[in-house]
């Protein structure tokens, strides 16, 4: 099985077949970043897209000094940045439900993402590159350009928020001091 990083170099050659194998690689996982931090299936969609479309734009300018992997997360990531900034200043952003009490006729799934959505954002996305995306820890301190120890401790801190949100006895939300 080719590299990943391998397939980027001859696409840069020429092989489309190489781009084909990266998208059919990638596609699905890219598709689901997107779809755990965006409301709108379609946005997501058209997002995974242009994610891929930058990859493609900026083909001359690729180096392989990091993993393919963590290059296509980090356009992905740019792309999401600009998404919420671009919703942040058309006030299209609401506000997030509090997460439900786990009773047997609420999804595990729904309570889980409700209570992540209450996550300080900042943990949020560093719980969501490390467990959903399955980025290492060096991957995501390069992608937010931040210190692998900060990295650790964000996620630390992120973890015991969404435990706490997820406490079946917790009374009201707890925020943990950043």
């Amino acid at each position: 099985m080719t590299s990943d990083e391998q397939l980027m170099l001859e696409f840069q050659q020429g092989s489309r077949n190489a781009f084909g194998e990266l998208f059919e690689r990638y596609r699905q996982a890219i598709y689901a970043f997107f779809r755990r931090r965006l409301r709108e299936p379609a946005r997501a969609e058209e997002l995974a897209q242009e994610t891929f479309l930058a990859v493609l734009k900026g083909i001359e300018r690729y180096e392989p000094r990091a993993t393919f992997r963590s290059y296509l997360y980090g356009i992905a990531f740019r792309q999401l940045s600009g998404e919420r900034r671009r919703a942040a200043n058309q006030a299209d952003q609401l506000e997030a439900d509090p997460p439900a009490s786990p009773r047997g006729d609420v999804c595990d799934e729904q309570w889980v993402r409700r209570a992540i959505e209450q996550l300080d954002p900042v943990h949020r996305e560093i719980l969501m590159l490390r467990e959903y995306e399955e980025l290492g820890y060096d991957e995501i301190a390069a992608l937010l350009r931040i210190p692998v120890n900060t990295v650790r401790s964000r996620l630390f801190r992120a973890r015991m928020e969404l435990k706490s949100l997820l406490s079946p006895d917790r009374t009201e939300v707890k925020k943990v001091p950043s």
